[in-house]
């Protein structure tokens, strides 16, 4: 995978050809991937909106971004409310001109044994992981065929590729998200781009959600012992975005060597 071509020699912002300038939304963006997503293509020249639940958060990347050189501003979004979707569309419209990409990053993984009955984390990773890259889509798609171009990030995850005890819910929402992507390319037509990131386990607080404490003590410690930087995430993202106009990069499977 060929790096995207870095055209500046800013020591805080080296801008990166195919990324200076485009208008990105991403959401999850207060932490993990989506932090580190926001921070590396800010710093290759995006005009990145934030968005996330966490305004707290949100407003300290945003100055950090600011404070290093960098455009950004964010809005408090909640992917499991449409209105929310279509607001970090209209902030970025208002702020900086039509979106250019939409990074779909949030989700969560509040994994358990089916015999659990963890109704409402099932409910939960269906509403955010699934529904969220819906809404977003569907926010998103009316700029994008308007002005004739966009493209759609969505995050998956190697979940969707091999099930394994205590994910089947979790596997579940990621391989629609691949099927919903692929789906969405093939109607997209020559002046959209789609793609999917697939990242495999990753040093984030993905965690913090669970509520089996088994589960969550045996993925933390794998997290710890095999995970990636959030950042190597980051980068898969950003030469999806970097590629040329008429390249489209479907999916970018990225994981730790010889791990799942």
């Amino acid at each position: 995978m060929r790096a995207p071509r870095r055209v500046g020699a800013s020591p805080t912002r080296t801008t990166v050809e195919g990324i200076e300038g485009k208008v990105i939304a991403i959401t999850g963006a207060s932490s993990g991937i989506g932090e580190a997503t926001a921070l590396r293509l800010a710093t290759g020249g995006a005009r990145v909106v934030l968005g996330a639940r966490d305004s707290r958060r949100l407003d300290a990347l945003a100055t950090r971004i600011t404070n290093a050189g960098g455009e950004a501003t964010y809005i408090e979004t909640d992917v499991r409310r449409r209105d929310d979707l279509e607001s970090l569309v209209g902030v970025a419209r208002t702020k900086y001109g039509p979106l250019d990409v939409l990074v779909s990053n949030a989700g969560v993984m509040p994994i358990s044994p089916l015999d659990d009955l963890r109704v409402e984390d099932w409910e939960q990773m269906i509403d955010v992981n699934l529904k969220g890259v819906l809404y977003g889509i569907a926010a998103a798609l009316p700029v994008f065929r308007a002005r004739g171009s966009g493209q759609f990030v969505n995050l998956a995850s190697t979940a969707a590729l091999l099930v394994l005890p205590s994910m089947s819910v979790y596997s579940g929402t990621k391989a629609a998200v691949r099927m919903i992507s692929e789906g969405l390319r093939q109607e997209a037509g020559d002046n959209l781009r789609v793609t999917v990131i697939t990242p495999g386990i990753t040093r984030t607080n993905f965690a913090d959600a669970m509520t089996n404490p088994d589960v969550r003590a045996q993925l933390e410690a794998r997290r710890d012992a095999t995970g990636m930087q959030p950042d190597q995430v980051a980068r898969a993202i950003e030469f999806a975005i970097a590629a040329p106009a008429d390249v489209d990069v479907s999916e970018v499977v990225v994981r730790p060597v010889a791990k799942g």
